[in-house]
């Protein structure tokens, strides 16, 4: 198999892992040899209750007996997307009435710029340094990386660029302005926290302008951070939300919230502002309602705090510098790019998968599911320090 995935399947880069995959369950992944692999990234923060949960595999069976496509998004009235926007808009602030669902994280970041341009009636975006928001076009201009896109310029116009927690540089959101997009926690930069109220003033300059919030909550989303969404840490109820990667349980699914006076902005002048074929899927709401239920019946996310700490306890060692993040979206640092370098392929050799984070180099993530056991997080920190000893 492996040797038609690197025939047949394009890649992200010229050498990726290439574990051959036979079947997942729990915290752990199994290869076509039988080996398994405690999972500490969860699909990168994908997979909020490990794979192939019951509840979510017996819910999708269901609804597949009843149907898994009739009309493009919008049109019908279907169970499985009407009550998961209705949870969604329980589980957010009072001011987000209405969810629209797509097919990623990334097309609800489109979604939310487009109807940002469109409630404003301005073009200006900012953006925040070593951001990152996908990788289409729209995206890929608010990505504040200039490496990683300068071979795909020309982008959008009118983007500008702020050094996340620098106070000074909001100075540059102004009348021109139509949109500040942040992620809560900056994900690829190295999960760094905002700091000194920073989401707070954010907020308050793009009122004092009339522009609109964007918080990307794609990675922090849905109990993470140990609160639903990660903003709710930080006192701030943004514009717009956007949802991804954790909401769908293992299948592809964003969305994004805003108040109803400004969500109609795409339905009219012009008529389908913003469409999708397969945004709000049966099938994939019907899994991501199942996730969702099963996180708040479970009370999971009051369990994230604890096990931070069990992390945070069990990862002492003399390389790692500090631990950034909060709850199960944390980042050690270490000296030298050499040792995630090392870290990530022998880990992965005796049956561990961390991962490197996109930025910051001298890192590797740890995103584990949310309901990992605390005696899998002790067993995979101890493989992570007899490693370290290795180097």
């Amino acid at each position: 198999m492996l040797e038609d995935f690197l025939k047949y399947q394009a890649k992200t880069t010229p050498n990726p892992l290439g574990l051959e995959i036979d079947r997942a369950n729990g915290s752990y992944i199994f290869d076509t040899q039988g080996k398994s692999y405690l999972d500490f990234i969860a699909g990168v923060s994908a997979l909020p209750l490990g794979h192939s949960h019951p509840k979510v595999v017996n819910a999708l069976c269901s609804q597949i007996e009843k149907y898994m496509h009739v009309m493009v998004y919008g049109e019908f009235a279907q169970a499985p997307a009407v009550k998961l926007c209705k949870k969604l808009v329980g589980l957010l602030p009072k001011k987000h009435e209405v969810v629209y669902l797509t097919n990623s994280g990334t097309e609800a970041i489109e979604g939310a710029l487009k109807l940002a341009k469109r409630v404003t009636g301005r073009s200006g975006l900012i953006a925040a340094q070593n951001s990152y928001h996908g990788s289409t076009h729209g995206a890929l201009s608010l990505m504040g990386y200039e490496n990683q896109k300068k071979r795909y310029r020309p982008l959008l116009p009118g983007v500008r660029f702020i050094q996340f927690n620098n106070r000074e540089d909001l100075d540059q959101i102004d009348q021109s302005t139509a949109a500040v997009l942040l992620e809560s926690i900056q994900g690829g930069a190295g999960f760094i926290l905002p700091k000194d109220n920073y989401l707070k003033k954010v907020k308050k300059k793009c009122e004092k302008v009339g522009a609109i919030m964007i918080l990307d909550e794609i990675q922090p989303g849905f109990g993470r951070t140990g609160k639903m969404f990660g903003f709710e840490h930080f006192g701030v109820v943004p514009d717009i939300v956007v949802m991804g990667k954790a909401l769908g349980g293992g299948l592809p699914i964003g969305a994004f919230s805003a108040p109803k006076k400004m969500m109609r902005k795409l339905q009219d002048d012009p008529k389908l502002g913003h469409i999708t074929t397969f945004g709000g899927n049966p099938v994939i709401a019907t899994a991501a309602l199942a996730t969702l239920n099963e996180i708040h019946s479970t009370k999971l996310v009051r369990k994230i705090a604890k096990k931070e700490k069990i992390f945070r306890r069990n990862l002492k060692h003399p390389m790692i510098k500090c631990i950034r993040g909060r709850g199960l979206m944390l980042a050690p640092i270490f000296e030298k790019t050499e040792i995630p370098n090392f870290l990530v392929p022998r880990c992965i050799e005796k049956g561990l998968l961390l991962f490197w984070l996109l930025w910051e180099k001298n890192a590797i993530r740890i995103s584990p599911p949310l309901n990992i056991s605390e005696e899998e997080i002790v067993s995979g920190c101890q493989i992570i320090k007899e490693t370290l000893n290795e180097i």
